[in-house]
């Protein structure tokens, strides 16, 4: 492996220590369903109803379709930085670059965003987390500013482990891994023993609610943001054993179990609710139906558990973050370069990096205190800028397939002559995601009823300035050329 990394330009410098569980679960903790699921179920029902939960198949199957191309790009680029690294191969110059930083951003606003998922549990395991006082609701005041306290504090703590090195960080997330499927083993089971209704719920409205098309495409926004980060299996690569095999097999295993899982839990929830209409499973979500139908002991136990998802999700995130700045900043592609791109000696980690994202993530919160939008926003923006840093991706490889540039190689993995068609439909969903999630909806971006254009448009202005911003540090920095990878 390490003669293959000097095909690509790069010395060995990261630590090859980890397995293919290893490389499993850092995808798999990056989307982490128990995490995500709980922050959004509330969301996505109140607006779809039910019928959110077809939402869910539909944005499985165009994931999977996604990761079906990332499978084979992993296979030949097995190299820190996924997203980056795979755009920089098939496209030359500032294209190839903006993948990278699109990726870069839309990671930090995960980050900030995953970290305040401990408002949406912990409150729920003991009132006296709730620091700040009044609602623990995080679209309120009062839960989006202790949302930020507890986030603040989470980040902190994934920063010194990210610091410690990868060994310390990967034993935390193949113990919290194990612990999350153990814990979606026992939620599916023990809510499909209790359901009060059969599976037919997710076919009808529920009483006296007929969201229609537009809040249905509105609760969208729970799966899209569930499923994705898949590709950080792919990220560790350079730290993985046998890589060209272990990180496909990674990636597509993340987005599979996953997605699964997740369906499982919405629809298992759905069955299990003591009640569709008394507006507690849309203002409480999750945590209400466990505490309901575990009992408040057994259901506070639970809720520590997915409380143990969060931090290992936010662990995870920062984890694929600090790999995408350290593969960018030793190509000299961002600001500080020479320093983002060091290694410590001591611990193989980058340093610097980590304190970086850590650093952007706290300040991104700090940036939002109090304000009830700060849930949804940093949410639905994540998506757009992940979706899109994707898409620079997915749309490049397809017209190289569509160029013949992209020939299969034997003994790796493969499309094939499936190439092109699953290619283009991925292409094609990443491009309906993005418009439905950035469309200037209230219900996403003005929780508040501010009326506010600026925040309908929040995800686009971000957009618009991560552009801004990009092509200035392109112009000044000017990356050298991407190496023609090893044959």
């Amino acid at each position: 492996m390490t003669d293959e990394l000097a095909g690509f330009g790069y010395r060995q410098e990261l630590r090859r220590s980890l397995g293919g569980f290893s490389a499993f679960a850092a995808g798999f903790s990056f989307v982490s369903i128990l995490t995500t699921v709980f922050q959004l179920f509330g969301f996505g029902f109140t607006f779809g109803g039910p019928r959110f939960f077809w939402t869910w198949p539909v944005v499985l199957a165009g994931q999977l379709l996604v990761a079906l191309v990332f499978a084979e790009l992993a296979a030949r680029y097995p190299l820190a930085g996924s997203v980056y690294q795979w755009a920089k191969q098939l496209t030359r110059g500032f294209l190839g670059w903006l993948a990278g930083w699109m990726m870069l951003l839309g990671c930090v606003v995960a980050l900030a965003a995953a970290a305040i998922a401990l408002q949406v549990v912990l409150p729920s395991v003991w009132d006296g987390f709730q620091f700040v006082g009044g609602d623990p609701a995080v679209t309120s005041p009062t839960g989006a500013a202790n949302a930020v306290l507890l986030g603040t504090v989470l980040l902190l703590f994934t920063t010194a482990v990210n610091v410690g090195g990868v060994r310390l960080m990967a034993r935390i997330n193949d113990v919290g891994v194990a612990a999350e499927l153990l814990g979606v083993v026992v939620l599916v089971l023990g809510l499909g023993l209790f359901a009060v209704r059969g599976p037919q719920v997710v076919l009808h409205d529920a009483a006296g609610s007929a969201p229609g098309i537009s809040g249905v495409l509105a609760s969208a926004l729970m799966a899209a943001y569930v499923l994705y980060g898949f590709d950080t299996a792919a990220s560790v690569a350079e730290e993985t054993k046998n890589a060209r095999r272990a990180a496909p097999r990674a990636v597509l295993r993340a987005v599979l179990v996953s997605g699964v899982g997740g369906l499982a839990v919405v629809l298992t929830a759905l069955m299990a609710a003591p009640s569709l209409t008394d507006g507690q499973l849309a203002g409480r979500g999750l945590p209400y139906v466990i505490t309901a139908v575990f009992g408040d002991t057994l259901g506070r136990v639970f809720l520590a558990d997915v409380a143990i998802a969060v931090v290992v999700c936010t662990l995870t995130i920062q984890t694929g973050t600090v790999r995408l700045i350290y593969a960018m900043a030793r190509d000299g592609a961002l600001p500080g370069s020479a320093r983002l791109a060091g290694v410590s000696a001591r611990t193989g980690a980058p340093v610097a990096p980590a304190l970086l994202s850590g650093g952007l993530a706290i300040g991104l919160l700090l940036l939002n205190v109090g304000n009830p939008t700060l849930f949804s926003t940093i949410t639905g923006t994540s998506v757009v800028v992940v979706y899109l840093a994707y898409l620079l991706v997915t749309g490049p490889l397809l017209v190289n397939r569509l160029r013949g540039r992209f020939p299969a190689e034997p003994g790796r993995f493969s499309l094939g002559r499936w190439g092109v068609l699953v290619n283009g439909a991925a292409v094609a969903y990443g491009t309906t995601m993005v418009v439905n999630i950035a469309w200037p909806r209230a219900e996403i971006y003005d929780v508040a009823g501010s009326g506010a254009a600026w925040m309908l448009l929040f995800p686009i202005e971000f957009v618009g300035g991560a552009l801004v911003i990009g092509a200035l540090c392109w112009l000044r920095l000017r990356p050298a050329p991407a190496l023609e990878p090893a044959t």
